[in-house]
């Protein structure tokens, strides 16, 4: 299916172009060197042993890290999640307040993949990473028989559509996949036209430095070369993937990624959120926190062999 523009309200437009004029404040997430993704990483650590997070179970499955949070009863599903931060910051701990309300709302297992950085990792190493705590949690005993739902944001997006387009050579594991949620991620790593064309007045993200930002990513490729899949998901094979619900801001510099890859992906259905930016379900506004709703009811009806309609999804 085409794209549909996301229903909103005046008021929730409104609410929405208030917390960009808060955006346009803040500094722009860059990625020019190794030297400060290295430094936020350190922050975040620290931040996060300041705050006390759910329990969670961590682990290493075939040499990778994962966290692993369980609903209190048995699991009707289980999700494999997959971090944002632009490939160079974050872990699997951040997600952990978005797993939770997974957890809550959906009664699932989530596994979140605590892949490598490519501060000091090929991206191809973090794609490795990625493939193999799916094809662990695809085989383990512990998830058997369970409907498996892959969700990822931003960078995490894009190791999400490489891993399943990788899991075509596993066709078995391939056919235990139920779905997936993709926010706002990043489909050429050489560049769509949306990123190509971002400039200074972009929000939350860098856009006259995104093209640079992921040659630094792909070091030594031509445009062609990064151009292939599953390095770049978008000029991948999508025959025999499972449906996709993706989600994208129409003031994001990644607007293609996600238009240009949902009209090759069978079942994916595809939303634009109007005066939204990258980010968004991150957002204190009503929109986030809809796009939130809708994942999770989305996830749920499909575990219960229904197929939810927005219209009816309140």
């Amino acid at each position: 299916m085409a794209h549909t523009l996301w229903p909103a309200s005046e008021p929730e437009l409104a609410e929405m172009r208030r917390f960009n004029q808060k955006l346009a404040w803040m500094p722009r997430f860059k990625i020019r060197n190794r030297v400060t993704p290295r430094l936020i990483q350190v922050l975040l650590r620290v931040s996060q042993k300041v705050r006390k997070g759910p329990d969670a179970e961590c682990k290493v499955v075939d040499s990778v890290p994962v966290r692993i949070l369980r609903p209190s009863g048995k699991p009707k599903g289980v999700v494999l999640d997959i971090h944002g931060g632009g490939w160079v910051i974050g872990n699997a701990q951040m997600d952990d307040d978005l797993n939770l309300g997974m957890v809550n709302a959906c009664d699932v297992a989530v596994v979140s993949v605590d892949y490598r950085l490519a501060v000091d990792t090929p991206v191809e190493g973090l794609m490795d990473d990625c493939l193999a705590a799916a094809r662990w949690l695809l085989a383990t005993d512990e998830f058997a028989d369970l409907p498996v739902f892959v969700v990822g944001e931003s960078a995490g997006g894009h190791l999400a559509a490489a891993t399943l387009l990788a899991l075509k050579q596993w066709p078995d594991l391939l056919k235990r996949v139920s779905g997936a949620v993709l926010y706002y991620g990043v489909y050429d790593l050489a560049g769509t036209p949306s990123v190509r064309a971002a400039g200074p007045e972009t929000l939350l993200l860098d856009g006259p430095g995104m093209v640079e930002a992921l040659r630094m990513l792909t070091p030594g490729l031509s445009d062609d070369e990064r151009r292939q899949a599953p390095l770049s998901p978008l000029y991948g094979d999508f025959g025999g993937l499972p449906p996709a619900l993706m989600f994208v801001g129409e003031l994001d510099p990644l607007k293609d990624d996600t238009l240009l890859i949902a009209e090759q992906w069978p079942g994916a259905e595809a939303h634009l959120l109007p005066e939204s930016a990258h980010g968004f379900i991150h957002f204190p506004v009503v929109m986030g926190a809809g796009v939130l709703a809708y994942s999770r009811q989305w996830i749920s009806q499909r575990m219960d062999g229904g197929v939810l309609n927005l219209s009816s999804s309140g």
